[in-house]
């Protein structure tokens, strides 16, 4: 089951969306050489992805550890608390980018919408420290980098289902040999998906060696966005979707909705 897109229109443009899929592209391409050589990739996510152990004070005077066969080790010593946010911009592969990045347009551009932009640009921020810091807490001796937008977006996510939860969703299934795209309603889409993040944390439990996915930072940061989003919704942009009104630039600047 893969979702292809909502039939959800938007009043506002959602340039905070585009800026930070935009953002996360160029992170990738420049900082990360986009992944051409694993040595430069190596570098990059040791040096400013989020490691538990050191954020926690739990290397026990490790200076690095060798994560990947036949690749450099990784050298600790980078960013601390720092990395929370870094993180956040990082990836491991083309795939684990175009994914996080489908997700981040489908759900952050309605979610931009009953928000703001600055709020928006916020409450992802918020969401993305909440999720990274699930994962530490789960895992605090973990000598593993985590990276990746998919914390913030779980909270963009568990924002569109307290908002949204009777949008269709058109999505994909394929079972065996049959594909069919059948709208499905948004909050069945979203609790399947966190269901299964729940269920594949607990059964892939973080510990020192362990790596993978960062189940646990998808579950913090869809929580987040569930207790967060009543915080930063805009009321006034939330009625004004209803009626479908659009709303120039100049008046959202006026009244306060960035």
């Amino acid at each position: 089951m893969f979702p292809l897109r909502d039939d959800n229109p938007t009043i506002l443009t959602p340039w905070f969306t585009v800026g930070i899929i935009a953002l996360n592209v160029i992170v990738w391409i420049y900082v990360q050489g986009a992944g051409v050589s694993e040595v430069a990739l190596v570098e990059s996510v040791c040096r400013y992805g989020a490691i538990p152990a050191e954020l926690t004070g739990r290397l026990g005077g490790a200076e690095g550890v060798e994560l990947w066969p036949g690749l450099p080790p990784c050298m600790f010593g980078g960013l601390t608390w720092e990395a929370l946010f870094t993180s956040m911009f990082l990836h491991g592969s083309w795939v684990h980018l175009l994914s996080n990045m489908w997700f981040m347009w489908l759900f952050g551009n309605n979610v931009e919408d009953s928000m703001g932009h600055f709020r928006f640009l916020v409450f992802y921020m918020l969401t993305g420290v909440a999720a990274a810091a699930a994962h530490v807490l789960m895992g605090p001796s973990s000598y593993v980098p985590t990276v990746g937008a998919s914390g913030a977006i779980s909270g963009v996510m568990g924002a569109y289902l307290v908002l949204y939860p009777r949008i269709k969703i058109q999505t994909l299934f394929i079972i065996i040999f049959i594909i069919r795209i059948i709208p499905v309603s948004a909050w069945f889409v979203l609790l399947y998906w966190f269901a299964i993040q729940l269920l594949s944390g607990y059964a892939t439990p973080v510990d020192e060696g362990g790596g993978g996915v960062a189940f646990w930072a998808h579950v913090g940061g869809f929580v987040a966005g569930v207790v967060l989003v009543k915080l930063f919704e805009n009321r006034t942009l939330v009625e004004a979707r209803r009626r479908q009104v659009r709303i120039p630039v100049d008046q959202i600047a006026h009244h306060g909705w960035w």
